[in-house]
């Protein structure tokens, strides 16, 4: 670790050399062969590049949502964005966690346990950056809000950046209930047991498409469009999964007053109201609430429109870091493009290098 050209970096390596202690760090006569290696820790297959012009720097990828029973080939492909990092110069693991669906406490556990074999088998990189898209973004905040000190800068685009129980209340029970209400007789009860894990968006389509006056309010309010609006299937999809894993409704709106859907009184007179599972809204905090306390630079990106996570969204972390007083390591980027995760790798690498620059300026 270069330990002169900054003070972050200096902050760093007292922070390592404290609270790890220079007899746990390995020593390496060379640097890692180059080339991909593969395998499985603790249920959870993983995915580590180094390539032949190694940098010495190591960025840990964090994916995004994968439905429950969605197909991984063995042994793990790399997300289609690592070669932007691989071309840099820097090393990059990756893992598939354990879980799928919202397995944000699998993921946390899974990659820093990854990072921790880098360290162990390879070599301790001289800086490691930590980098995530779509639900992958969330987790990379719980990352860096866990494990401080760990990371030299973090990269989160087209980020689910809110906590989950915010995001199952306004971001998915939200458009649900209010799907039902407006256009009756689709949905099923949203915690009954017997109730479909899954939805298709044409069901919702045709629906919309029969009711003009109440999608046009839907697309206002939620901020979509005719087009994009049938992505209430996969805020069906994720809500029936995120039951079953946290082992109950995670939700609970019987209180909740709701506004911006037509004539308010009227509205929440005919809203289906849910009363959430004390155990299953208790999981929901912790996987996972953020804080906004965040001690490393973070540069943030989304598209401009973002039919999955939409722009109300995009400011919520944000505000978080800087309302506890951590705004001097926020960057947020100007938004591009339309679409989720609609990004090239020349963007990506621009928001890489702006990280790169705000976490260690003295060395570049």
């Amino acid at each position: 670790m270069r330990c002169s050209a900054s003070r972050y970096v200096a902050k760093i390596c007292f922070a390592l050399v404290t609270s790890i202690g220079t007899a746990s760090l390995p020593v390496h006569a060379a640097k890692p062969q180059p080339g991909t290696h593969t395998g499985t820790q603790q249920g959870a297959q993983y995915r580590i590049d180094i390539p032949t012009n190694w940098n010495g720097d190591l960025v840990m990828l964090m994916h995004g949502y994968q439905p429950v029973g969605a197909h991984q080939r063995t042994p793990m492909r790399a997300a289609e964005t690592t070669p932007v990092f691989l071309e840099k110069g820097y090393a990059v693991a990756q893992s598939q966690y354990a879980s799928q669906g919202w397995a944000v406490g699998d993921a946390i556990v899974d990659n820093e346990r990854l990072r921790q074999y880098f360290v162990h088998t390879f070599a301790r990189p001289a800086h490691t950056y930590i980098y995530g898209f779509s639900l992958g973004g969330l987790e990379v905040a719980a990352s860096i809000e866990r494990h401080p000190h760990t990371y030299t800068g973090a990269l989160i685009m087209c980020g689910l950046t809110v906590s989950t129980p915010r995001f199952l209340a306004r971001g998915v029970l939200t458009p649900l209930v209010a799907f039902d209400a407006l256009i009756p007789g689709v949905l099923p009860n949203l915690s009954a047991p017997d109730s479909p894990p899954f939805i298709p968006p044409n069901v919702f389509a045709k629906a919309l498409q029969a009711h003009p006056k109440e999608a046009a309010l839907l697309e206002k309010r939620l901020q979509e469009t005719p087009q994009t609006l049938p992505t209430l299937s996969l805020y069906y999809m994720a809500l029936r999964a995120f039951e079953r894993r946290a082992g109950g409704m995670p939700v609970d709106n019987r209180q909740t007053v709701y506004h911006g859907f037509g004539d308010d009184a009227a509205f929440n007179h005919k809203v289906h109201r849910y009363a959430g599972s004390p155990a299953a809204m208790a999981y929901a905090r912790r996987n996972v609430t953020l804080t906004g306390h965040i001690d490393i630079p973070l540069v943030m990106q989304w598209n401009a429109f973002d039919q999955t996570i939409p722009e109300r969204f995009h400011h919520i972390y944000p505000d978080q870091v800087r309302a506890a007083s951590n705004g001097q390591w926020l960057t947020v980027l100007a938004p591009t493009g339309h679409g989720h995760c609609n990004f090239t790798h020349a963007q990506i690498a621009a928001a890489f290098d702006t990280l790169v620059r705000k976490a260690d300026p003295g060395d570049h």
